[in-house]
């Protein structure tokens, strides 16, 4: 049915269906609500004749009437195409796709910019092609302010997964609620007798990690634990295992998913059994690949979920729908994992230590 030598336009699709051009731009733009009220076997009618005919919107059309054009940018400020596919960004991708199939949104992916010291350099000012979207999803840890400042002013549609703080305005945002999670976490050590512990962590002001740093300091005073940082970048984490034998600490809690593995296989390799010398919770998923494969017990980030709720949050922006709040935190997924156990009597665990 596609016709060749011209565009196809509204008024072939009318045409074709039988309708009125009114009724093709109210579905092409999905704002068929308020006084607009098309019957849906007329809305699957002019669907069909879309989809057999190739319609496209015409972009510049598009900005002059202020239609949209059903595309959503997903920009990464890191690599999310690896060669392993349990990439941390892969799940959020997934996410992506199936709500964006839902809404029946086509998505862009921008790739090209080329990168600075293992962070994409990225211009999000007046000639960005981001505005080929009618909006976009950020993916990325470290996100510049200045660039989430400078989509605000410019009232670009954009929402960023994971939390950020306010940047020149609001700063719509799908975040996993780690502060709770990793008190949670904390708590079921609590209950298995756990009341030493060394937060295993890196030097960041990135939100993620003030967030988790903010659910250990919530369960510190509420407990009234000992919890003592160590820092993973500068410890070896043999080090760290027989320092928590030697002084009795006996749960580690890991900020990045990555560091509890090593830990667990550094700890077995000098002869500390995990769990039973030593707890292991690990708050959150690996962001960079692990040294094994190891089930390591705390939380999960739920990507998945997290990637189908940014394309929502975003949609409603660009729809101007205000009944979806442009902030979110999403719950964390517990994971019982192989790695916290109750910890051994105190004689118990010497022993074992002065084995080594």
């Amino acid at each position: 049915m596609r016709q060749a030598g011209r565009r196809i336009t509204q008024r072939d699709i009318a045409r074709l269906a039988g309708v009125s051009q009114a009724a093709v731009s109210a579905v092409v733009t999905g704002r068929m609500q308020g006084s607009v009220r098309i019957p849906e076997e007329t809305q699957t009618r002019i669907r069909q004749v879309i989809e057999e005919t190739g319609y496209v919107a015409d972009p510049a059309a598009r900005t002059l009437t202020q239609n949209w054009n059903r595309i959503l940018g997903v920009f990464t400020f890191e690599s999310v195409f690896p060669n392993e596919s349990a990439d941390f960004y892969h799940p959020f991708l997934l996410g992506i796709e199936q709500s964006a199939e839902q809404y029946r949104q086509d998505l862009l992916l921008f790739t090209s910019t080329p990168q600075e010291q293992e962070t994409r350099r990225r211009s999000l000012g007046r000639d960005s092609r981001l505005r080929l979207a009618d909006g976009c999803i950020l993916l990325g840890r470290q996100i510049s302010r200045d660039e989430l400042a400078n989509l605000n002013a410019r009232e670009y549609p954009f929402v960023v997964i994971g939390r950020r703080e306010h940047a020149g305005g609001l700063v719509p945002f799908v975040g996993a609620d780690y502060a709770h999670a990793t008190e949670s976490a904390l708590q079921r050590a609590e209950a298995l007798g756990h009341h030493r512990f060394v937060y295993l962590c890196r030097p960041s002001a990135v939100e993620s990690s003030v967030d988790r740093r903010k659910g250990v300091t919530m369960f510190a005073e509420r407990a009234g634990m000992e919890v003592i940082d160590v820092r993973a970048d500068s410890t070896p984490p043999e080090d760290v295992a027989l320092m928590m034998m030697r002084q009795g600490f006996t749960a580690l809690v890991a900020e990045e998913g990555a560091d509890a593995v090593e830990f667990v296989v550094a700890a077995r390799n000098v002869g500390i059994d995990v769990p039973e010398q030593i707890s292991v919770v690990s708050l959150g998923d690996p962001t960079r690949p692990a040294a094994a494969k190891i089930d390591v017990s705390g939380f999960h980030v739920p990507r998945v979920a997290m990637g189908r709720l940014a394309v929502t949050v975003l949609v409603a922006q660009i729809r101007a729908d205000d009944t979806v709040a442009p902030q979110q935190l999403v719950t964390c997924e517990e994971a019982a994992g192989s790695t916290l156990a109750p910890p051994r009597p105190a004689q118990s665990r010497m022993s074992g230590a002065q084995s080594q």
